[in-house]
């Protein structure tokens, strides 16, 4: 959150906008999301839900009004299919054009990217290829994650041609892009990383490492 208010650059505070349509609009998350950010002097936060109807009135104009939009993690597949009945895609890319600094975290951040792994349809991980592709890499969340092979699976699609060269990042860490250069990765958890990852054309992945820097 600090970080990617740093990159807003408002007049004033900074509008924040939360988009928790991966976990169904969850009460339960917009109240904990919206505790947290109301403590802050630094931004003005709204939250947009799509259930049972959109929330405000003009999705378009309430979405191109903000500074920063903080899209929540969850089913990544069930936020596109919504986001495309309610045509957030184009609008999202609108935003994107438009210089609003667009986040999120596990769905909330694959879904910037055009593609990788999820457990959407089941505990296991499938091919995930709708995002919306702002970012023309494939994306590897929880790359840590102990209960589930994120790593290798990540891994294995990269090598395998499924998935296009992209970046996986460890829990607690982010990936800052610039357009659609890779600026640096943050975290808030000492020793963590991202990765690059990429095929070598023969079947093997190669990954290369990326220090991130540590957010307090």
């Amino acid at each position: 959150m600090e970080h990617a208010i740093s990159l807003t650059q408002p007049h004033g505070r900074a509008r924040l906008c939360y988009v928790p349509t991966a976990v169904g609009d969850s009460p339960a998350a917009v109240e904990s999301f919206t505790a947290i950010a109301s403590e802050r002097t630094d931004a003005e936060v709204s939250v947009l839900t799509l259930f049972t109807q959109p929330s405000v009135p003009d999705v378009r104009g309430h979405l191109l009004g903000q500074d920063l939009i903080v899209v929540e993690g969850g089913s990544v597949v069930n936020l596109m299919a919504v986001w495309r009945a309610h045509g957030l895609r184009e609008i999202m890319t609108e935003c994107w054009d438009a210089g609003v600094v667009l986040a999120g975290g596990s769905a909330g951040s694959l879904c910037w990217h055009l593609s990788g792994p999820t457990d959407s349809f089941r505990d296991a991980l499938d091919l995930f290829t709708d995002g919306i592709g702002l970012l023309p890499y494939s994306n590897g969340v929880h790359d840590d994650f102990a209960e589930q092979p994120r790593r290798a699976t990540y891994r294995r699609m990269v090598a395998d041609g499924v998935l296009p060269a992209g970046y996986a990042t460890e829990d607690g860490v982010g990936l800052h892009y610039v357009d659609t250069t890779m600026r640096e990765a943050v975290t808030i958890r000492p020793g963590k990383r991202a990765w690059h990852v990429r095929s070598d054309g023969n079947g093997a992945c190669l990954e290369e490492p990326l220090t991130a820097r540590r957010r307090s």
